[in-house]
């Protein structure tokens, strides 16, 4: 496994081949609450959920559970008020993780957190003992058999993109969040379909895990993920293909 955001891209892949449906969709219903208490019912003026709704429509969620959970957030109908928090810490190796959650009860949440990465063999950390080494980006994949590199390259680095990385069967278009809705309209307007779009925290760097630490991580990433509280989790962790497939 290599590259900086190989961890996000290969559980993209691995949520739709398990279909886990009732989960996938309770962490979008939240992000959408969420985004539109802090932004608006819009789509057009809202960016956040705007992203949120593009990312409910790509799992084939209904359109009454969206506008239901938009009407949630803006108050009109009611529902939970949920709280963001990160928390940072190490996997088994050393290995920097970040973990983003919405939750309706913060001592829940940080007893659980801390709880997997205990049991795994990590440890939570500080605030800002991680987040450091690493950067908010907007990312855009590609399946290969959708385009060609040259075409893709011309297109998004017009439109503002930083840079587009070759992996293994996709390409991996960068870009500064600013500029990360302008790219992807550009990419969809050239009717080239994306497999993931979304922002995220790519690492500055990678560290190698072999053998159980590898094992351990694994473990920790997939505890942390089937969270109920959390969103999201990024790592540095750079971990042999095998163990993932």
């Amino acid at each position: 496994m290599s590259g900086h955001n190989k961890w996000s891209s290969i559980k993209h892949k691995k949520g739709a081949a398990d279909a886990k449906r009732g989960k996938i969709f309770s962490k979008l219903i939240k992000e959408i609450t969420v985004a539109a208490r802090m932004g608006g019912s819009d789509p057009n003026g809202n960016p956040r959920l705007r992203a949120a709704v593009s990312a409910a429509k790509t799992e084939n969620m209904p359109k009454d559970n969206i506008e239901r959970a938009i009407k949630k957030g803006t108050g009109e109908l009611e529902g939970v008020s949920y709280e963001e928090i990160v928390y940072e810490g190490y996997a088994p190796g050393g290995a920097a993780v970040l973990v983003e959650c919405l939750t309706d009860n913060k001592n829940r949440a940080v007893a659980d957190v801390r709880h997997l990465f205990s049991k795994s063999g990590g440890n939570l950390g500080e605030n800002g003992c991680v987040s450091w080494m690493f950067d908010k980006k907007g990312l855009i994949v590609v399946n290969k058999d959708k385009t060609d590199e040259d075409q893709l390259m011309e297109i998004a680095i017009d439109a503002g993109a930083e840079d587009v990385n070759d992996e293994d069967d996709t390409f991996e278009v960068i870009t500064d969040i600013s500029d990360f809705e302008s790219v992807k309209d550009a990419i969809e307007n050239a009717s080239i379909e994306t497999e993931m779009a979304e922002i995220t925290m790519i690492p500055q760097n990678m560290l190698t895990l072999e053998g159980k630490e590898a094992e351990q991580t694994i473990r920790l990433m997939d505890a942390l993920e089937d969270c109920d509280d959390v969103q999201k989790v990024y790592t540095n962790a750079d971990i042999p293909e095998d163990l993932l497939n």
